[in-house]
Formats: C-alpha cells, structure tokens, sequence
C-alpha cells in the first residue's frame, strides 16, 4: 500500500488571533497551519519547525485572524429589489413589494445569488443560508440557481428551501400566484434534499426545510414540513415573532403566540432555527433554551423596519444558540453579514441591559460560533481548533481605519469595516486581498444591475 501523500500546507504567522474556542483563546502574536482543507495547528509565537509540503507562508503582521463569519438568514433573491419601501413596518413592506417580487424568474434569481454570496464572502462570510421561499409558477429551477451560485463563489452553504402556501385567497399576503399548494411545496422540498443534501461533515451543501412563517403558511405545512425533516434528518428554519403585528395575528387566528404555536406545530427543538425572535416573553425564551432551538438575530434589519430590540442578552444568559443574519437586502442594503457584529453590540445596549448587554467577544461569537452552533456545524467550523475545517479569515487592522485601536477584536467589530487580506474555506482562498478569488465582481455587479431593471420593467408593466 502507497504511503498517504503528504498534506499540502499553508502556514500564517505574526497575527492576532482571536481563536473564539470555549475559553476564547486569543495570541497576540500567534501563528495558524492549515494542511488541506483542515486546521492543524494554533498557538502564540511562530508555526512549528520542521513543517513539510509548505505551499505557502504568511507574514500576517498587522493582521487579525478569525474564523470565518456565519450567516444564519438571508433572503438572496431581495438583492436586486434594493431601495424600495424604505419607510414600511413588515406588513406594509411585504404588501408593498410581493407583487414585485411574484415576477422573478431564474435569470433574476441567479443574479441576485451572486451579487449577495459576492458581498458577503468579500466581507469575511465563509458560510452562507439563504432561506428562499417564493416559487412563482413557470420561474425555472430557482433553487438550483442558488445552489450553483454558491458553488461558483466558493462558500460553505446552507440552503433553506422555503415555501409559502398561503396566498391572498387564504388570508395570507403573497399573491395566489406566487404560493405553492401543499403536496408542491412538500414534494419540491423533498427533492431538492434528494439532489443536494449532503449529510458529511465537510459538507459544502446542506438543505433544511423552511416554511416561510405563520402568517404565510398553513399549520398542515408546518406540521408536515417538520415530520419531512425529521424524516430526512435535515434541521428546520422558518421566522417566528418578528413583529407584534405577527404575534397578534398568532393569537387571534390560533389562540396562542408565536412560541406556543410553533410548539404545537413541532417547530421548537434542538434541530430548528428562527430568524427575528425580537418579541420573545420570558416564558419564550425559557422554552427555546429548554428545547435548544437556535436563533438568527437580524440588527440592522430589525431596525430598518421597526421591528424592535431582540432579547439577544437574555436569550444567551438563558443558554439559547443565538447566530447572526443578514436577513434581505430588501430591509439591510448593505448585504455583509460583519456590519452586524456592531450592529448587534450598539442596538442592544439601547435596550434594558445597557452598556452590560453585550461586549465585543461576544458579538464576535455570535457572528462566528454561535452561527455555526445554530446551522448545526459546531464541530466542524466556527472557531479556529486544531482538526476543523479551514474556515478562517484574516482581516487587515494597520491602516489608518484601525491601526489606532488597542484591542484588536474592539477594532474589527466597533471599527470601520476591516479590509479581508485573505479568506479560506476548506482551505481554499475565497478572496485574496480584498478581491474575490472565484468570480468575476465585475460582472456578478453588471448582471444585477441588468437583472434589477428588467424586473422593474416587468413590474411596472403588469
């Protein structure tokens, strides 16, 4: 038998770096070896003597290296419906839009895939979710779009095959047109794990089961979506008390809130994630951490539309997994999933908890660790061990952004946004200084901008 081949390896030195492991593990000085696709080494000072296959060696002075950013919740497809209904709260906003939004087709979705994996990979994202959840009749393969745009960009991703089976007709707020039956969406879901879940650890694509929320789907859809997922062994996602408009919705329609119908429904546990969570009572958040179940908490776009202060600080001293989103572009323009690190440090110290609420480690954790924890991916990625994945990034902090800021976690979250000199997935560069390595910005950017205006045309004509 052939002797395994030895690994090929990358080494960075001289960097902080600030591990986020269990005992938040920081060098001042510090070096990481990468061997493949896997994390083989950290430690304070510089990498082990002796190392062979080096393909690659860093002088990463004035750098901090991190693990790579989680995104738990986005909406790709809003990347190209930017700008619009600016001063709506959710009910009005979604009103406003899902008649343009009913009209996009694959080409539009394709596009606006790549503008928001580009962005956000550019700024750190090592791992993306999309939660996509309109399939207007005769659009195309949208969920294969998505997919393959991933691919092409290089990030680790989590597809959340969303649907909607609640249309205008029904009560709910999208266009009948742009909802799916039941037997569809449950049928559609299934085959998109059929073709692209992949169970390993090293997984580069994975499927959860996302109906869209309470006021856009059928309890049946619920019910049976979860029992799919379970079924299949793939997490869960969906959004749940986002707004007080949705909680009174949950208890004049079902005669309870958010939490205790999603409880019914068998959307609380250990394998499901919600995205807002803002309008969470004690008795919520105390049901979350007794079952596990992940949040995605959302800053900026909770504060665009007025949506409200999540109980982020009391849902973390409760134990519940808490990740960071993005969420759509259509309500966070920026599309980067590291303004949120600031985002959800500044906002929730504007709540009752105040300049205790929340400390730059800990937004870093969410913006890393927890994401991972609530993706079901903590033992692969998230933090910088020995024997995970090589999701890693290193940010640039000597310029003049940052290069006066003591302490270097301080200066990546509540600084400026920080230049990524180099990020790895897998292994694999997704961007080298501050460009990305696997597509074209250039034309991801044009085919957006193209994409947007025939949507607006399309939009406009109907």
């Amino acid at each position: 038998m052939a002797a395994p081949a030895d690994p090929q390896r990358l080494v960075l030195e001289n960097c902080a770096i600030a591990t986020v492991d269990a005992r938040d593990t920081e060098y001042a000085s510090g070096h990481v070896v990468v061997a493949d696709d896997r994390i083989e080494s950290v430690g304070a000072g510089p990498a082990p003597e002796g190392l062979t296959g080096v393909v690659r060696r860093i002088d990463a002075t004035g750098h901090l290296a991190t693990p790579g950013l989680v995104n738990t919740h986005h909406h790709f497809y809003q990347w190209i419906t930017r700008g619009l209904a600016t001063d709506h709260h959710l009910f009005d906003w979604l009103t406003a839009l899902y008649p343009t939004w009913a009209r996009i087709d694959e080409a539009m979705v394709r596009a606006a895939a790549q503008g928001s994996l580009a962005m956000m990979a550019r700024g750190g994202v090592t791992t993306a979710t999309d939660h996509h959840y309109i399939y207007p009749r005769g659009s195309g393969d949208l969920s294969g779009a998505i997919i393959e745009a991933a691919r092409e960009t290089g990030l680790r991703f989590t597809f959340a095959r969303g649907s909607m089976d609640r249309g205008e007709k029904d009560g709910g707020l999208p266009p009948d047109f742009a909802v799916e039956t039941l037997e569809d969406a449950l049928a559609a879901t299934e085959a998109t794990i059929d073709a692209y879940h992949d169970p390993s650890s090293g997984a580069m694509t994975q499927i959860a089961v996302a109906p869209c929320s309470p006021f856009s789907v059928s309890t049946e859809l619920l019910v049976q979506g979860a029992e799919l997922a379970r079924r299949r062994g793939v997490r869960l996602h969906t959004h749940g008390s986002e707004t007080v408009e949705e909680a009174r919705f949950c208890e004049e329609r079902f005669g309870t809130g958010p939490t205790g119908y999603f409880e019914k429904t068998g959307w609380l546990g250990d394998d499901v994630w919600m995205a807002h969570c803002v309008h969470m009572n004690d008795a919520d958040i105390a049901a979350f951490a007794r079952t596990g179940t992940g949040v995605a908490h959302c800053p900026s776009s909770n504060a665009r539309l007025g949506a409200g202060i999540a109980r982020v600080p009391d849902m973390l001293a409760a134990g519940v997994p808490v990740g960071l989103g993005v969420d759509g572009t259509a309500s966070n323009e920026s599309g980067e999933l590291h303004t949120e690190l600031r985002n959800a440090l500044l906002v929730n110290r504007l709540g009752a908890h105040r300049e205790k609420a929340l400390n730059a480690r800990q937004a870093l954790r969410m913006g890393t660790y927890g994401g991972a924890q609530v993706l079901g991916r903590a033992g692969q990625t998230g933090s910088l061990e020995a024997g995970k994945l090589a999701d890693l990034v290193l940010w640039k902090l000597d310029t003049l952004a940052h290069a006066s800021i003591a302490d270097p976690v301080a200066a990546l979250v509540l600084g400026a946004a920080a230049p990524v000199t180099l990020s790895l997935v897998g292994g694999r560069p997704v961007v080298e200084d501050g460009h990305l390595a696997t597509v074209d910005e250039d034309a991801v950017a044009r085919a957006t901008r193209d994409e947007a205006r025939r949507l607006a045309r399309i939009a406009a004509g109907a």
